[in-house]
């Protein structure tokens, strides 16, 4: 580990709604939400009452009567996007992009040239505020997981730096949910044995924890309770799956519900593959219930695929396998897909016609490559036209079209 804090985690404030109150100046210090059935983002005027991103439209109004819905800007956000992370590889070539709207930095190699860290951070966000209008939040640490952690505490619009010697007193007293990896069902099961601070978390007995949250996870919190995280920047990173969910809200287990989601997801994922070239074997599915529990399931195929139906339709039999196990849930309240295991321009075996049942699903075949050749039909029809020109034969339910499709790609890693 570095002896002095030299990585940067700087991430733009409520982006989404920033940009909105930039592009019209009437929206500023007012409460307003991007989207529209759902919150996809939330000013910090609008979360003062509450509002979140994903909560459904109608209990945000609830909460906040004079939010004002706008529908998104979706150009400006990667423009704009582009144009902050920018500043950061003005100062470092090791620049980790992770998202839109923010991105590590590993300031170590720079600071003969720009000064201190601190003072390299407050350069980038008076350059981001001067040159963009756009607030920026970031932290300053030794380690990935600490330095972003440290920029959600500065948020909004400031500057954290955590010095060595001061690492574990500032990390302990902070909620467990601001760590990497604790979300809404984690941070639950931590509540049911006491633990609602990093602090706690790291005088837990670590067998406690496998048994709460699994080795892997029980282990990975551990360390990062104690700062340990070796991870360096990867400038060049390349997702090594494709996946894209749907938050349905209360919706009723049946087929009618299940079926068009499925599709809606596989063509987001599908389309994705096919314009990389990157077929991929292992296909997983989540299911989340009313309760907000989860249960994963996968198969790992025998060629790669990249065909919609076929993968809407094996996810289909995993999500069927799921509620079969689980007979007492008749709600669920998301559905995701994922494909992992990409190959590389993968070599296609033409497969004999045998008149196999699964044939279909089996790319070399004669209907697995007819299938495939309709894909590729729609996708070039997509790219003269537009990706609303042509579908695959179902409406998805609104809920899973409440989140614009432009919104999602911003937030896709690149292939």
């Amino acid at each position: 580990m570095e002896t002095t804090a030299t990585i940067l985690h700087a991430d733009l404030d409520a982006f989404y709604a920033s940009v909105e109150q930039l592009l019209d100046p009437s929206l500023r210090g007012k409460p307003i939400a991007v989207g529209g059935g759902v919150v996809l983002a939330a000013s910090y005027e609008a979360r003062a009452f509450g509002v979140r991103g994903g909560m459904p439209g109608r209990k945000a109004r609830e909460l906040c009567p004079r939010l004002i819905f706008v529908g998104g800007n979706f150009s400006h956000y990667q423009q704009l996007g582009d144009a902050a992370i920018k500043v950061l590889d003005d100062f470092t070539p090791v620049v980790e992009r992770i998202s839109i709207d923010e991105a590590f930095a590993d300031v170590a190699g720079c600071t003969h040239l720009f000064g201190s860290p601190r003072e390299i951070a407050t350069a980038i966000r008076g350059r981001v505020r001067a040159e963009l209008g756009l607030p920026i939040s970031i932290g300053v640490a030794r380690t990935k997981h600490l330095a972003k952690i440290a920029s959600q505490v500065a948020k909004p619009d400031g500057l954290v730096v955590v010095e060595p010697g001061t690492e574990l007193a500032f990390l302990h007293d902070l909620p467990v949910s601001l760590m990497w990896g604790v979300g809404p069902a984690t941070r639950a099961r931590l509540a049911e044995i006491g633990v609602e601070t990093i602090g706690e978390l790291a005088r837990t007995h670590s067998g406690a924890l496998t048994r709460l949250l699994g080795p892997a996870a029980g282990e990975k919190l551990a360390a990062l309770s104690w700062n340990r995280d070796p991870r360096k920047l990867q400038t060049k990173r390349r997702a090594h799956s494709a996946g894209a969910q749907s938050a349905l809200g209360q919706k009723p287990a049946v087929a009618r519900v299940i079926v068009p989601t499925l599709l809606h997801l596989a063509d987001r994922v599908a389309s994705r593959l096919r314009a990389k070239n990157r077929p991929g074997r292992t296909v997983t599915v989540r299911v989340r219930f009313a309760d907000l529990s989860a249960v994963t399931r996968s198969i790992t195929l025998e060629q790669p695929i990249s065909a919609t139906a076929m993968l809407a339709e094996i996810a289909g039999d995993l999500v069927r396998g799921v509620l079969a196990e689980h007979p007492r849930e008749k709600t669920i309240s998301l559905l995701a897909i994922s494909v992992s295991h990409l190959e590389e321009s993968a070599e296609l075996q033409l497969d004999l016609p045998l008149g196999l049942a699964d044939e279909k699903r089996r790319p070399g075949s004669q209907k697995g490559l007819a299938r495939f050749g309709a894909d590729r039909a729609i996708d070039k029809i997509r790219q003269r036209f537009g990706k609303q020109a042509v579908g695959y034969g179902t409406v998805a339910l609104e809920a899973a079209r409440s989140v614009p499709d432009a919104f999602r790609e911003l937030a896709e890693k690149e292939l």
